[in-house]
């Protein structure tokens, strides 16, 4: 599995946490320095169901001076995916691959439902 985090996030310090309660094996990769690339969010936002606003970090900082929440709409999603690989702040965490799953941030019983059935 690969787990997809900001070291300072206390929502990835949580998702992390529950992992290693669970005893569940993982590489971590830091999203600030290792951000995801376009095709790799491309192949994540398919496998996920998830509506591409949905990979945004809409709490972020970056999110809200960049006054994303109004420019979204317009965008198409080729447009969304070019600006999510630019920074990985603007992107969700954490975001948790496991083969053809993907989960974008933290929910203990979506993560339980999908990672422990």
């Amino acid at each position: 599995m690969l787990f997809v985090c900001y070291e300072r996030c206390t929502t990835c310090k949580k998702a992390e946490k529950w992992l290693q309660d669970h005893s569940l094996t993982y590489t971590v990769r830091p999203i600030k320095e290792q951000h995801p690339t376009a095709d790799e969010l491309r192949t994540w936002h398919a496998a996920s169901g998830l509506p591409m606003t949905r990979f945004f970090n809409t709490s972020g900082q970056l999110y809200r001076s960049m006054n994303l929440k109004d420019k979204l709409p317009e965008m198409s999603e080729e447009e969304m995916l070019a600006l999510l690989a630019t920074d990985g702040m603007l992107v969700k965490r954490p975001i948790l691959v496991n083969g053809e799953t993907v989960l974008v941030g933290f929910s203990e019983e979506k993560w339980q439902a999908a990672l422990l059935a």
